[in-house]
């Protein structure tokens, strides 16, 4: 590990060195050649070159990452030109005139109060250089921080896909079915206006999965008359086994990933003792900006691969759409699950 270390910091250094040599070359045989007349001039003129250009090179390099760490492109686009502009040109010229100035005294024993007017007479080509520098180095994070977005964009949609293909199948479980046509059958003899009901909610149910497939985020009101439904299903096949408690008033502008609620009361059940000795209570209510989806712990021997997927679904969707994510907090005798409020349909 150290020696790789090693061998990565060589080689930036061994990269630096070059590339400065090679812009020194390049400088002279632009802008120099017929000005220098002999080799000892050609060496002052490399060196002079040579160290304009490792300056600027490595503290243009070490002022374009910190700027890229503290400011995004994505969010403050404008104000990281203005910042890369003035931050680049304030150094170039501050370092340049330093160079300039151990320049003259090194190499032409001219003092720093004597060559002040030389230096200032070469400010307007610093100006120009420094701004093609830095409008090189701003183009190019630019061009990386719009292809990282599309990257992640891309990415994304390739999760909420996945996601959506998960919930289909889950939604719709055969297991569920199953359950809730038994439970029918029972109440069909039994209590046929509760039958009816029964009835009711089912296509209530099953309606809103249908019309909501292919939809990225839901109203809150429609997610929890939904769910509604789906708790009065559970309740009636699990009788007072089973306490679901909605303390929640849905505003018009509330949004949320549509079977967010049903895969978290789902797993709850499904992970869970629900028995006359251990009855199962599950509370969702609104804090803030959040909901909240807790219900009590007590586990039953069943893996925890299909809990651990349905809930890293919810959190990809919910980070496509938020920057809040969800929270997760597993006590001793409880499971807690924060879910963001979207407040529009757009991030």
């Amino acid at each position: 590990m150290k020696n790789s270390v090693i061998k990565a910091n060589t080689s930036k250094l061994i990269k630096l060195i070059l590339g400065s040599a090679t812009l020194s070359v390049f400088f002279i045989l632009v802008f120099m050649i017929g000005k220098l007349h002999d080799f000892n001039s050609y060496i002052i003129g490399f060196l002079w070159a040579f160290s304009i250009s490792i300056t600027q090179w490595v503290g243009l390099s070490f002022i374009y990452n910190y700027i890229d760490r503290k400011i995004s492109w994505i969010e403050a686009p404008v104000k990281k030109v203005f910042v890369h502009i003035f931050v680049f040109l304030t150094y170039s010229i501050s370092a340049f005139i330093l160079v300039q100035f151990f320049n003259y005294y090194v190499w032409q024993g001219i003092l720093p109060s004597k060559s002040w007017g030389l230096i200032m007479k070469s400010i307007p080509f610093t100006v120009i250089i420094s701004l093609i520098i830095s409008l090189i180095f701003t183009a190019i994070g630019f061009f990386f921080a719009w292809k990282n977005s599309v990257i992640q964009a891309e990415k994304l949609k390739a999760e909420m896909m996945a996601y959506k293909y998960e919930s289909l199948r889950n939604q719709i479980n055969p297991h569920f079915l199953f359950n809730s046509l038994n439970v029918l059958s029972d109440l069909v003899y039994d209590d046929q206006a509760m039958a009816v009901k029964f009835i009711r909610q089912m296509s209530d149910l099953f309606r809103y999965v249908l019309d909501s497939r292919d939809k990225e985020l839901v109203p809150l009101k429609d997610e929890l008359d939904f769910i509604n439904s789906f708790s009065f299903l559970l309740k009636i096949r699990f009788e007072e086994k089973l306490e679901i408690n909605i303390d929640v008033q849905a505003n018009t502008d509330e949004y949320i990933v549509p079977m967010t609620l049903q895969l978290l009361i789902e797993n709850a059940v499904k992970h869970n003792e629900v028995s006359e000795a251990f009855p199962l209570r599950i509370t969702i209510r609104k804090n803030g900006d959040f909901l909240e989806v807790e219900n009590g712990l007590r586990l039953k021997n069943v893996g925890d691969d299909s809990k651990k997927t349905g809930l890293k679904n919810i959190i990809q969707q919910f980070a496509f759409f938020c920057v809040h994510p969800i929270e997760i907090i597993a006590l001793d005798d409880s499971f807690l699950v924060r879910v963001p409020i979207l407040k529009s349909l757009q991030k």
